[in-house]
């Protein structure tokens, strides 16, 4: 039995990791998601099986009501929606691993101080890690959502701070190891956690999410991993392990991306260091262009690179955006789109959203790959981006997306944008690119517009 039991709990492993590298393609992402949850089914039975659990009342209903909740969760989330419910699932799990770590150290009772020293270490951890998860995840949520200011939210000596309580838990967790006795020390553990959470979190701007959500990933994992170190469960082990070391190696991918420092990350410095905001507003104008303007200079573009945002999203316009891009292409047009790694509000965000349109996975091209090639381009044609082509980025130092390779749209021989309104984005940074001789600004919802372009090209 305890040979088929580890048999078991290896085909799970596997499923894991076929699921992610599944998961590291756009074609293959469905197949990824469903061996991934088959894979941790197969683990919760034969867990279950393996500790001779028999009575399965609570058990059951927390799989149906928690599946209930899954599913309606699943089957309501806007795309737009996404990165907030990633970010909040990934609380959850953070928030359930410290959950079990406890529950295991009160069944243990007096019996804990017999418990090994990699299980006291692990057990400390998991409640550290799994507690800022929670908070963490929940405040990177409400920045997602709006329900928080999106800019920073900075204070003097916030590292400083940050570092303070980190130490002052490795402290009291040390203390915590070598007398398991003191049964208060866990929970001072737990609440200086979700201090340092919110603590971590809410210095970083809205820009630098995408970095925040992957860091919480892979948080949660390393949570969950620790946690089956106090369960002596094999396969919780290896599931956090994968989430939490292919959660890490996207955090670094994004900060590359953003030309940002992995450790200016984790300890909650990303984008300004802390000074007194100057509110100095411009009144400048713009030049407003129509979508029988736009549709104009299209009619006669030999090469168009579509570059697609968080606006694209909410007005959920890929399908026509497709459709549009597939007229062009008719009419002799070599069409592209241009994919900023942290396009959207989490990575990938975009691939996935213009997959759901059927678009050709050759013609999603990374920054990289295109960058060279804006100024060559006829029209570059930016759908709801904004923060992602903002020129600030190379110039303004004091801005907080200063230093963030972007796509080099202000290149091309046209530049087209398409938006709802002159705000910025998501950093609170202002977009020169808007006041560019090159710029045409199309105002308006970007589906009804990109229709209404079709129509004209159509017609």
């Amino acid at each position: 039995m305890i040979i088929l039991t580890y048999l078991l709990y290896l085909l799970a492993a596997v499923l894991f990791i076929l699921g992610l590298k599944l998961l590291s393609s756009p074609k293959t992402a469905q197949r990824g998601n469903m061996f991934g949850a088959m894979g941790m089914l197969l683990a919760v039975v034969v867990t279950l099986a393996d500790q001779r659990i028999l009575d399965f009342t609570y058990i059951l209903a927390g799989l149906l009501f928690g599946g209930l909740i899954g599913v309606v969760m699943a089957k309501k989330v806007e795309m737009t929606s996404m990165p907030q419910m990633v970010g909040l699932l990934n609380g959850f799990g953070g928030g359930a691993s410290a959950l079990v770590a406890y529950s295991e150290y009160v069944r243990l009772g007096e019996g804990v101080s017999l418990a090994s020293l990699d299980v006291m270490v692990t057990l400390v951890l998991s409640l550290l890690i799994g507690s800022l998860t929670l908070l963490g995840s929940l405040i990177a949520s409400a920045k997602l959502h709006g329900m928080m200011r999106s800019a920073p939210i900075l204070y003097p000596m916030q590292k400083q701070i940050n570092a303070l309580i980190l130490l002052g838990i490795l402290v009291l967790g040390g203390f915590f190891i070598a007398d398991p006795g003191l049964w208060y020390f866990p929970i001072i553990i737990v609440a200086l956690s979700v201090v340092l959470g919110v603590t971590s979190v809410i210095p970083i701007g809205g820009a630098d999410m995408p970095v925040v959500i992957s860091l919480m990933n892979s948080y949660s994992g390393l949570a969950g991993a620790m946690t089956g170190f106090v369960l002596s469960n094999n396969v919780l082990i290896i599931a956090g392990t994968l989430v939490g070391t292919s959660g890490l190696i996207l955090t670094n991918i994004m900060c590359k991306a953003m030309n940002r420092s992995l450790a200016n990350v984790l300890f909650a410095g990303v984008g300004a260091d802390y000074k007194k905001e100057d509110q100095v507003k411009e009144e400048r104008r713009v030049v407003r262009y129509t979508p029988e303007d736009a549709a104009f200079i299209l009619e006669s573009a030999q090469s168009v690179i579509i570059v697609p945002g968080y606006g694209l999203a909410v007005a959920q316009a890929q399908h026509v955006l497709q459709e549009l891009a597939r007229i062009l292409t008719e009419r002799g047009a070599n069409v592209r789109y241009a994919i900023h790694p942290v396009a959207g509000r989490m990575p990938g965000h975009m691939n996935v959203l213009l997959a759901e349109a059927n678009v050709p996975y050759d013609l999603l091209v990374e920054m990289d790959q295109i960058n060279d090639d804006f100024q060559n381009t006829d029209v570059a044609l930016i759908i709801g981006a904004n923060d992602v082509v903002n020129p600030a980025a190379r110039t303004k130092k004091e801005s907080p997306l200063y230093g963030m390779p972007i796509l080099n749209v202000d290149y091309a021989r046209t530049i087209m944008v398409v938006k709802r309104s002159m705000s910025a984005g998501f950093a609170g940074e202002g977009n020169e690119l808007f006041y560019d001789k090159k710029t045409m600004m199309v105002f308006g919802d970007a589906k009804a517009v990109v229709t209404n372009l079709v129509g004209l090209l159509k017609g």
